[in-house]
Parts: C-alpha cells; structure tokens; sequence
C-alpha cells in the first residue's frame, strides 16, 4: 500500500508542477487586447502606405503621360531622345514607389 500512496503522491506533485509551468506560460503571454491594438495599428499603418503608394503612382503617371507628349518646335528626333530618357525615369519611379514600405524605404519621388 504504501508503493501506491507514493506513486499517488509523485504523480500528484508532477500535475501540479506541470500546471504551475501551463499557468506561468498564460500569465507571460500578451493579451488579446494588446494584440488586437498592435493589429489595428499595423493595418491602419498598412492601410495608409498603401493610399499613399496608390496617390504617388496616381501623381507619376499624370506626371509621365504629360512629358511623353511631343513639345511645340520639338524636333521629332530629340522628342524621340527625352521619351527614352523619360521612360527610363519613369521605370525607376515607379519600382522606388513599389518598394515603399519593404526594408524601411518610405523615399519620396
């Protein structure tokens, strides 16, 4: 009887420390709230990025479809000559602007 009650005894004392280590790991752990304020802010975030990306796109491609137009008196060839140099431009701008947001870059045109 005696192996019994101790047996008892051992395993009552390794579920109560499993259960003080269950508890101490919940207490440790964030709450939901601030978890959900950490995601509301992270979206807010996201969500303003993504309207600023969307306006600065917006803004160069007005800015590029205006500068692709051939100017009074310009020769076709060097109209020809500023297209190439603007497309090139253009193609930059546009990849800084996508990148907005990935690796800390928050650049302005």
């Amino acid at each position: 009887m005696s192996a019994l009650v101790k047996k008892l005894i051992i395993y009552s004392m390794v579920g109560l420390m499993q259960m003080g280590l269950f508890v101490t790991a919940a207490e440790a752990s964030p709450r939901e709230t601030e978890m959900s304020r950490y995601e509301d802010r992270h979206d807010h975030n996201r969500r303003q990025l993504e309207r600023e990306k969307e306006h600065r796109l917006r803004e160069e491609n007005r800015r590029h479809e205006h500068e692709m137009r051939r100017r009074p008196f310009e020769s076709k060839r060097a109209w020809h000559e500023r297209q190439k140099h603007e497309n090139e431009r253009h193609r930059r701008a546009i990849h800084e602007i996508m990148r907005m947001g990935h690796h800390g870059i928050n650049k302005g045109l």
